[in-house]
């Protein structure tokens, strides 16, 4: 009987989430366009490269970086990208919209630029995924009213009371609502990511594309209550985050990149390094040249590694790159302890590290 009860329970949430809706081609392209937007003044770096480095990856669908102005992009809490194109160029370039249009969590949500295009590329057919808070975004344009969403449980509060017209679902990765989808915290990126791939170029596709990275599993299935701060239980790692803040000095961490370099485990790796609060993350290339990524991105490094002022180096993980960021963890956990790498995974809702 319980077996019965939570086998209910999970088809009910599948239900309630909904799966993304197959890819139907509406402008009748060779492939999809995705457009993955963000913030010159600060975009959550994961939120931004790992959806941009699976679905590249996949080689279902052409990936291009966007910018609401010229210039590079501020990545939080590291790295600096140039984007292929602005908002401007874009429309100028595809006039009838996007595909897909991939929104991570921006430093200001309520940037009026960002939030009129994303409005304006719903408005011609495009489908909006929100990664992690870029629900906020979302929700300014009023994409989610009348509709399910969800996003990082430290927003939820927030959220509902500031866009009461939406259902907020909680204890869930992604949430599609027909042509808005919306996802949990920084590491759901990865398998809404995987989900999309499977949407536009079926399971098959999918299923190599997670083989590749080193991912088994893209399901709806997550559980945000565990990250909620509680006592005897993950208390002492949020509070590890004052100390590391009060009581150290950030060190400086090189982390040596060059052309070529996986945008995955580049992503992961600096991410969950500068979200320690005992570390500041500085990318560091034969020069300060532009680079391309992998599979694409512009990378524009901090440091030459002639540079004598350039921080010490961290050699990225080695593993596949879906494991990147347990990797990072184990790292982070023996040079500054459990506690810092138990509040970085916290922090990016990534439920495998205890």
């Amino acid at each position: 009987m319980r077996t019965l009860l939570l086998s209910l329970l999970l088809f009910c949430r599948l239900a309630i989430a909904g799966e993304i809706p197959a890819y139907t081609n509406p402008h009748a392209r060779a492939q999809p366009v995705i457009a993955v937007v963000g913030y010159n003044g600060g975009t959550e770096l994961t939120d931004f490269v790992i959806p941009y480095g699976v679905l590249a990856r996949s080689g279902a669908a052409e990936l291009i970086s966007v910018a609401t102005q010229t210039g590079p992009m501020t990545m939080r809490p590291a790295l600096r990208i140039q984007p292929h194109d602005t908002i401007s160029s874009f429309d100028a370039r595809f006039p009838d919209g996007a595909d897909y249009v991939i929104v991570p969590a921006v430093v200001k949500p309520d940037d009026a630029t960002l939030i009129a295009w994303v409005a304006a590329q719903a408005a011609k057919g495009a489908t909006i995924v929100s990664i992690c808070d870029g629900a906020l975004v979302a929700a300014n344009a009023g994409l989610f009213k009348g509709r399910r969403a969800t996003a990082h449980w430290a927003t939820g509060d927030y959220r509902r009371q500031h866009y009461p017209d939406t259902e907020w679902l909680d204890n869930v990765r992604y949430v599609a609502d027909g042509r808005v989808i919306s996802s949990a915290g920084v590491s759901a990126a990865m398998p809404t990511a995987l989900a999309l791939v499977e949407a536009i170029a079926g399971k098959e596709r999918a299923t190599a594309v997670a083989q590749d990275i080193g991912v088994g599993d893209w399901s709806t299935t997550h559980d945000s209550d565990i990250f909620h701060p509680r006592l005897g239980v993950n208390l002492g790692a949020y509070l590890t985050g004052y100390t590391n803040q009060w009581f150290h000095s950030a060190e400086r961490i090189g982390v040596p990149i060059a052309a070529g370099v996986d945008e995955i485990t580049l992503a992961f790796s600096a991410d969950a390094w500068a979200r320690s609060k005992r570390s500041q993350v500085y990318t560091v290339a034969n020069s300060t040249a532009a680079l391309s990524s992998a599979h694409g991105l512009t990378i524009l490094p901090d440091y030459a590694t002639a540079d004598t002022t350039a921080p010490a180096l961290l050699p990225l993980a080695a593993r596949l790159p879906g494991q990147a960021l347990e990797r990072a963890l184990e790292q982070l956990a023996q040079r500054y302890g459990h506690a810092t790498a138990f509040l970085v995974a916290l922090e990016l809702e990534y439920p495998s590290y205890r």
